[in-house]
């Protein structure tokens, strides 16, 4: 399968598919968009309580179907983020100035001596919303001024989500998914300045993490959080990067 020269994505020489290598150590792991094959490896690693109870958004108990309709969201997201990343860097080689406001991979893979690969986690980044401000209508309002900021505005609040099969904490991974996805895509490609991220209290190897990579942790907001799963955490650590 032929594939496009690009500056800005490596590219899967037989499948075409676009990706972001980690770091050093970490060389025979990328970044991928997720595919719709992905279901069954999404829902074994939401069975695990270390997992879940890190996690305040996915249903629970969560099924098959969940999991099934989850990639249905995401796969024609990345899809549109791939076209919109391919048509940018065809701007900028024409000398436009150009920012992206989105990111076409972000599930994380360990690429095998044989070719093939296993699903180990996700990283994604979005705009803001606030989680952790317990008024609802000042959540929304913070939320919809974030949203309405142009594309390439320095003030916009970005955010990152994580998750990452339990077998494969502590080793490293999730600090170098994140490096990467910052080197590589949100400083050059989406002009992020800023962004605020929030791990629930008490959650100190995703704070680690976020420190790993510049981040500094701001603020520990207390209110009780009641997850899906019925875990009730007792606030947010806020962290924030800003870039120098």
């Amino acid at each position: 399968m032929s594939t496009p020269a690009s500056s800005w994505l490596e590219y899967n020489p037989t499948t075409g598919e676009p990706f972001i290598r980690l770091p050093s150590p970490h060389t025979n792991l990328i970044l991928t968009p997720p595919r719709l094959g992905d279901a069954d490896a999404n829902y074994t690693t939401m069975q695990d309580p270390r997992v879940y109870k890190t996690l305040s958004g996915p249903p629970f108990p969560y099924l098959q179907r969940h999991a099934t309709e989850w990639l249905a969201l995401i796969v024609p997201q990345a899809a549109d983020a791939l076209r919109e990343a391919r048509a940018a860097e065809a701007a900028a080689s024409a000398g436009a100035p150009v920012r992206v406001g989105s990111c076409p991979v972000r599930y994380i893979r360990e690429v095998r001596a044989d070719g093939s690969d296993v699903l180990l986690g996700d990283i994604d980044v979005h705009r803001c919303a606030y989680p952790d401000v317990a008024d609802v209508e000042e959540r929304l309002r913070l939320a919809k001024v974030n949203a309405d900021r142009e594309l390439g505005d320095p003030e916009i609040d970005w955010c990152i989500g994580d998750c990452l099969a339990a077998p494969y904490h502590g080793k490293g991974i999730m600090t170098a998914a994140l490096a990467a996805l910052m080197e590589h895509w949100l400083m050059p490609r989406m002009g992020v300045r800023k962004i605020r991220v929030e791990t629930f209290e008490g959650n100190i190897g995703s704070v680690r993490v976020f420190e790993k990579n510049g981040f500094a942790l701001e603020e520990t907001v207390h209110w009780n959080l009641v997850t899906n799963c019925g875990v009730v955490n007792t606030g947010y650590h806020i962290l924030w990067w800003r870039a120098p």
